[in-house]
């Protein structure tokens, strides 16, 4: 018997952990709300070393971009001399939650990843988070979408946040079920695993028609319609 092929609305499901990312934007889209509590897990390879500045690119698969390069969850290093003095934030240094950012009339899904610093010095964000989504047919990762915003310092105690999008089941039938959301920050290599908020499955097409698929917006995106909206 031929086994049957699926397609999540033109976006290939591949196995194996991706990492994508996304940009920091200033402190001004701080903001305190959550939902899914995250839990700690550590990525293959472990934590990469920090620094001040320079490159921070983390080990480790990476996704498709929007040219159909290869990328990773990435922290370009580069800012202005007020950010430069500062340590990139990693997963040890953020609460990570996520929830439902839809909003009625919206084409597409999406939701806010928030990333709020739990220490007591201020921590540098830049680049793309990788953003993975765990489904019943396997990983599928997300594309960056959006032009990435300037480093932003993220203060003791604030939150800023980026949007997920994917493309909403609306065909009635059972579609793809999502299990998870794995985010990890940009420059690291640890990630964490969250529940997903968004909608239960995504949808399965012939592959005849393009569609939407996930992506991942800059830092900063949730709250302003996210990238794609």
């Amino acid at each position: 018997m031929r086994a049957r092929k699926l397609t999540i609305a033109a976006v290939a499901v591949a196995a194996g952990l991706s990492l994508t990312a996304c940009q920091g934007d200033d402190d001004g889209n701080a903001k305190d709300d959550s939902s899914s509590e995250s839990t700690t897990q550590a990525a293959e390879g472990g934590a990469d070393s920090d620094g001040a500045d320079g490159s921070d690119d983390a080990e480790g698969s990476g996704g498709a971009d929007e040219d159909g390069g290869k990328d990773t969850a990435q922290d370009d290093g580069s800012g202005s001399s007020s950010t430069k003095g500062f340590a990139k934030c990693v997963t040890d240094d953020l609460t990570i939650k996520a929830s439902d950012s839809t909003i009625g009339g919206d084409t597409t899904g999406s939701v806010a990843v928030d990333f709020t610093n739990k220490t007591d010095t201020g921590c540098r964000l830049s680049g793309f988070a990788g953003v993975d989504l765990k489904t019943a047919e396997g990983t599928l990762s997300a594309t960056r979408k959006g032009e990435p915003a300037d480093p932003t310092i993220l203060k003791p105690g604030k939150t800023i946040s980026f949007t997920v999008g994917y493309p909403m089941n609306d065909s009635g039938g059972s579609g793809i079920r999502v299990t998870g959301l794995v985010v990890t920050p940009p420059g690291d290599s640890k990630s964490v695993t969250l529940e997903w908020p968004g909608g239960s499955s995504l949808p399965v097409t012939d592959g005849s028609e393009p569609g939407p698929g996930v992506f991942v917006g800059p830092i900063g995106s949730a709250g302003q319609g996210g990238p794609g909206n």
